[in-house]
């Protein structure tokens, strides 16, 4: 059998293969393992960001004195007592423009389709459509809209078994983000202990980029997000558009996403707009288009600054792939990952270059 490294990289690739084609013969057995990750990927991840963005609070405490325990507590009582404080200042109005938009949903829908029609009927941009292909769209979106909130209110356990989970994530949440604050600084003292003595100050400096790439990514655009759905609020109101808080307040969850996260953000503001009238759908686009350039030359750059260095043709193409595979999980974490895999891959090019120059020393030297 032939022993040339071609071949030998050969098998290994067969090998992998007939691995991966037995253990879809055997699933079964990988069915407990999966149950696992999928209850406790939520909470680790959840609490994963939160501990990033607490971990520079503690270790401000922890240079004035307060042990980590009590610095963790103090922690928790702040982000308690400021989560009841934004409960004061916008539960109320944010429950009226919830419970406004329930109730109006129906006339939404119809005005949406009026707006629509009204829209054709308009010499400047009717003459782009077909009289039969605008009825047929603004039915298939009335029916689609409709047809959607149907579903949603019949399927009541789907929503209890969500209910529940939420639930549980939120009660583990604060216990897994405790000890993490807690032993989160010897985690990487721990890991290196598995990796041999002489790669260990290599393994120390990966350990440190990884976690400078995910701290930077997520302190930055949480950060980023919320100015910019402070900004956006503000503009809502100044144009005086209906659901302003709500209508903000997903621009900002969005806005975690490179790219496509402001465009989704937008599209609510704008339907709200074009079935108020054109004139106000032409308001709410100025107001996006004025945070968007705000955020994009001022705020992310001082902000977020260059710490990833990243392309951002690398990004749309990294959010074009992981959406498709994993949907709106996968734009979260799609940059992230390929940040802490970049530091990997990096690494790891650079020992084996250090590796391949030292044997052809060492060559030299024998051969002399």
């Amino acid at each position: 059998m032939p022993q040339t490294k071609p071949f030998r990289i050969g098998y290994g690739i067969l090998l992998a293969f007939l691995i991966i084609f037995v253990g879809t013969k055997i699933s079964f057995i990988f069915r407990p393992l999966v149950v696992l990750v999928q209850t406790l990927f939520f909470p680790f991840l959840l609490a994963g960001v939160l501990y990033y963005l607490f971990r520079p609070v503690v270790r401000f405490f922890e240079k004035r004195g307060v042990a980590r325990i009590y610095s963790i507590l103090l922690i928790y009582l702040l982000f308690v007592g400021l989560m009841i404080l934004s409960v004061f200042l916008i539960g109320s109005p944010l429950q009226e423009q919830v419970t406004r938009l329930v109730e109006n949903s129906d006339d939404l829908i119809a005005k949406l389709g009026d707006s629509l029609v009204k829209l054709k009927k308009n010499p400047y941009v009717g003459k782009y459509f077909e009289q039969q292909s605008l009825e047929s769209l603004t039915q298939d979106i009335t029916d689609y809209l409709s047809s959607s909130a149907s579903i949603i209110f019949s399927n009541i356990a789907n929503f209890i078994g969500v209910l529940t989970n939420i639930i549980i994530v939120f009660v583990t949440v604060p216990f897994i983000l405790f000890y993490m604050l807690k032993d989160g600084e010897t985690a990487p003292k721990q890991v290196l202990r598995f990796l041999p003595s002489t790669q260990r100050t290599e393994g120390k400096r990966i350990l440190a980029d990884m976690d400078q790439a995910i701290s930077s990514f997520i302190q930055g655009q949480v950060l980023v997000s919320l100015c910019v759905g402070v900004l956006t609020y503000i503009g809502y109101l100044i144009i005086r558009l209906d659901y302003s808080l709500i209508l903000a307040l997903v621009t900002m969850l969005t806005n975690v996403i490179p790219f496509i996260g402001p465009l989704m953000g937008a599209i609510p503001a704008l339907i709200v707009g074009i079935i108020v009238s054109p004139w106000m759908a032409l308001k709410v686009l100025i107001v996006i288009v004025v945070v968007q350039q705000l955020d994009s030359n001022f705020i992310s750059p001082q902000v977020m600054g260059r710490t990833l260095k990243i392309h951002p043709l690398t990004i749309i193409l990294l959010l074009l792939v992981a959406g498709s595979l994993g949907g709106f999980l996968g734009l979260l974490l799609a940059v992230p990952t390929y940040a802490v895999l970049k530091v990997v891959v990096s690494h790891t090019y650079r020992l084996i270059l250090l590796r391949t120059r030292r044997n052809e020393k060492n060559t030299e030297s024998d051969t002399k």
